[in-house]
């Protein structure tokens, strides 16, 4: 069953979180989020997760309660953050393309196993956004921040609000649009072509 009335928790003793240790804990999380990666959002259970994972579904439900809940706790134990500084914005943006590329494959298949859920679920939604837009966001920003106060280009420069929406655009409509993730040899190509000639950069 795929229903998510198939994840309704056990009414016995559901109302106590049981004591997981964050291994077994991350144990989980990989399993929810490799789960949506292959099989969409409609098709993740609680005792599809307790049966890959070799534990009683009550366990689940005792820590998370619903589905959504564990989701979106899955999602930000998936929350990165980076640290890109070579003393240069091009080499920086560079760098930020290729950690972006390598990653492309497997956020972009996250996307779209919840582009139909997330906007129903706001805890769900704010999770999505947490784990994959706004940690990618701060980066960038960072990134800029730092080549502006090194005077590489001016604060004002019409192009540096766009940056994030041209990083974010190129990785999630590749796949659309050609049929193959933007992996970071294509993303690199991208920012020299695109990103540094438009910010006066070589």
């Amino acid at each position: 069953m795929t229903s998510q009335a198939a994840d309704r928790p056990e009414p016995a003793g559901s109302s106590r979180r049981s004591k997981i240790t964050p291994e077994r804990e991350q144990e989980f999380y990989d399993a929810v989020l490799e789960q949506l990666r292959e099989c969409g959002y409609d098709s993740v259970t609680m005792e599809g997760i307790a049966a890959s994972t070799r534990c009683s579904k009550s366990t689940l439900y005792r820590q998370w309660k619903t589905k959504p809940q564990f989701v979106a706790a899955a999602l930000r134990s998936h929350r990165r953050t980076r640290c890109i500084d070579t003393g240069s914005l091009a080499d920086d943006l560079r760098e930020a393309a290729r950690a972006a590329g390598e990653l492309s494959g497997r956020d972009t298949r996250l996307l779209q196993a919840l582009a139909h859920a997330a906007p129903q679920d706001p805890e769900l939604k704010r999770a999505l956004r947490e784990a994959l837009v706004e940690p990618e966001i701060a980066a960038l920003k960072e990134i800029i921040r730092r080549g502006v106060e090194r005077g590489e280009v001016p604060a004002d420069h019409p192009a540096l609000e766009y940056i994030p929406a041209q990083m974010f655009g190129v990785l999630r409509i590749r796949p659309v649009l050609e049929g193959e993730d933007a992996d970071p040899d294509y993303l690199v190509r991208f920012v020299e072509a695109a990103v540094l000639p438009a910010l006066g950069l070589t």
